[in-house]
């Protein structure tokens, strides 16, 4: 079974980024991503409008992070720590059997430059390495081309599509779970 321990919290430092802690000063940031459509798309979630919100989503990612239950990283640039472009993090964290679901999410303004390719594979190797996660799953809405790609990218594979599994916004959605096994086997 893992044990985690995030305290104190574990930045990571890439060539361009720096992923660090999610705190009350990065509300504003949280509501541009949250609430801007197109971002959210495909995350089947209701839009973060207000600061309210903002807090509550924060104060939620800070809980599980403080209770070793989750974790979730601001996804910041290097030049530019204290503004935040997206985020990801490990949540669904299953302590006995070694796995966690991945999640992303990164600011519409930032797409297609390899930013959220350079996250995940530094918080991929996190989980693996620190976390001694023995597989990672991400759930993903079938028509999201940019993050199917990107698992594949990673060397996801599809694990199984779900025909109407999740009831969203009165209807009923399909799910796609990609998922990789530890490389350090």
């Amino acid at each position: 079974m893992l044990t985690l321990n995030f305290i104190p919290f574990p930045e990571i430092s890439t060539q361009r980024l720096l992923l660090r802690a999610i705190s009350p000063n990065d509300a504003n940031e949280i509501i541009a991503i949250r609430s801007n459509k197109e971002t959210m798309k495909y995350i089947d979630r209701p839009l973060t409008v207000s600061t309210e919100d903002a807090l509550q989503l924060i104060k939620k990612i800070t809980d599980g992070t403080v209770a070793n239950e989750a974790i979730t990283w601001a996804i910041t640039l290097q030049n530019n720590t204290s503004l935040l472009i997206g985020t990801i993090g490990f949540w669904k964290v299953d302590k006995e059997h070694r796995r966690a679901e991945i999640g992303y999410l990164l600011h519409s303004d930032h797409h297609q430059k390899g930013i959220m390719q350079e996250a995940i594979s530094a918080v991929l190797d996190f989980g693996f390495t620190t976390m001694q996660l023995h597989s990672v799953e991400a759930n993903i809405n079938p028509a999201n081309e940019a993050s199917k790609k990107l698992l594949i990218k990673n060397k996801f594979i599809q694990e199984a599509y779900f025909k109407e599994n999740f009831f969203y916004n009165g209807k009923f959605l399909d799910s796609v779970i990609y998922s990789l096994l530890t490389p350090l086997q």
